[in-house]
């Protein structure tokens, strides 16, 4: 029987111009990140169950690839259960891992603590275009600060480090868990089903108003309660700052929220330069349900959704020690951002100085070698090739692969003499053979 070669649905392979775009894009991401201060960690893709289960990642949690037990372990889970089978999943997201990875490292970890993590998540969701099974995140996170300049940083790098991607004047919306809890409880919803509540409204830029009003009243809700919510704001939210001064005389529980909204708000805007666009939407809601304070999600062009998201989340590690420690992320959706930049055709500074170095069958391997050595000495990026007879067509093809020049070894020569392919690139082929 033949075995199938593409890989599990809703994963792919990546080609090395997709693995070098990634390169790039996390370069600059990085690079913007430790200006700011932070400092990269790694955590295992693995995490034990009962973590992942009481995370407080809302649907999420609905998703999670579970990992057999091993061995005689799996030979005891006699009773068959779901809970006895397994006791491991693979990571929904970075956040939750961190919060174990601070509460076993604190010790030895620096107040404040300002982490990058950069890496591959699974969620068992059905694969559809954009998105997919595996997918690569790429946090910031600060732990130990509750004041509101941590909301501040974290926007600002990331705001920062999409703009070095050339995503020009992303657009960041702000809202606040602790507003949205106010709107629900002034409107009559029921205290005890808000996070359901919160997960139909999060629903709304997927199935929009009338969808959203459908799914509450299916649920239960009264009809009083969903037309007292529509009624707030003119929807699907009003970005202007006067919607922060209505909301507090609307809803006054509102009152300490907005206020540090408006800090956040008014700081960022002032920093932002109008290099990007920061707004409050009282209709953000961000799915998971550890957050406990400020969200916030980054948008840019016409591009359908979200391209950044994250908020706070304060007692997520006094679970695991006992006692809440402020901490704050901002997550950039690396595929989303990836498939804008290869829409794009990469981004500035592409690998266009790689050199290709020709050489034939016939000629001494330890002076082609020696030769392609004194290449890389001047911080070349050389890769040795064998010379085809059709020479100008091997030379389009180099092109296409993202080679910039190319040289052919010569004995007894002192230096290769290097060429460019940027003419043949522009002329379609032709020039430089």
């Amino acid at each position: 029987m033949k075995l199938d070669t593409a890989p599990p649905r809703g994963m792919k392979d990546l080609l090395p111009s997709e693995v070098e775009l990634r390169d790039r894009a996390t370069a600059t991401i990085l690079a913007t990140y430790k200006r700011y201060g932070f400092r990269r960690i790694e955590t295992p893709a693995l995490e034990n169950l009962k973590l992942l289960l009481g995370s407080g990642g809302g649907e999420n949690e609905k998703l999670i690839y579970k990992v057999l037990k091993r061995g005689a372990k799996l030979d005891s889970a006699t009773t068959q259960r779901e809970d006895d089978l397994a006791d491991l999943g693979l990571r929904f997201d970075l956040t939750v891992p961190l919060t174990r990875y601070y509460a076993h490292n604190r010790a030895a970890l620096p107040d404040p603590f300002k982490a990058i993590q950069i890496g591959p998540v699974w969620r068992a969701e059905r694969p559809q275009k954009g998105r997919f099974r595996q997918f690569t995140q790429c946090d910031i996170d600060i732990l130990g600060v509750a004041s509101e300049i941590a909301e501040i940083e974290l926007i600002l790098a990331t705001s920062e480090a999409l703009i070095g991607l050339e995503l020009e004047r992303p657009r960041i919306r702000v809202n606040d868990r602790r507003i949205l809890t106010a709107m629900a409880t002034h409107c009559g919803f029921d205290s005890a089903r808000h996070g359901e509540f919160f997960i139909t409204l999060d629903k709304l830029d997927k199935i929009g108003r009338e969808g959203v009003e459908r799914e509450l009243r299916e649920a239960g809700h009264t009809t009083g309660a969903i037309a007292k919510l529509f009624a707030l704001f003119p929807w699907p939210g009003d970005p202007s700052p006067a919607a922060l001064e209505r909301l507090a005389q609307s809803v006054p529980a509102t009152a300490e929220a907005i206020e540090g909204l408006r800090t956040i708000l008014t700081t960022v805007e002032r920093e932002a330069g109008g290099r990007f666009a920061v707004a409050f939407d009282p209709t953000l809601v961000r799915g998971m349900g550890y957050y406990t304070g400020p969200i916030f999600e980054a948008a840019y062009g016409d591009y359908g959704s979200s391209i950044a998201g994250g908020g706070r989340y304060d007692r997520m590690v006094g679970r695991l020690i006992g006692h809440d420690v402020p901490a704050c992320g901002f997550s950039i959706g690396f595929e989303r951002v990836v498939s804008i930049l290869e829409e794009r055709s990469g981004v500035a500074g592409s690998e266009r100085d790689r050199v290709a170095f020709l050489f034939d069958r016939d000629d001494p391997l330890t002076e082609v070698a020696a030769a392609a050595g004194r290449l890389r000495s001047r911080d070349r990026v050389v890769s040795l090739t064998l010379k085809r007879k059709n020479l100008a067509k091997q030379l389009d093809d180099l092109v296409g692969e993202g080679f910039g020049s190319y040289a052919v070894f010569r004995a007894g020569q002192a230096a290769p003499d290097v060429k460019p392919l940027a003419r043949r690139a522009a002329s379609g082929g032709g020039a430089d053979a």
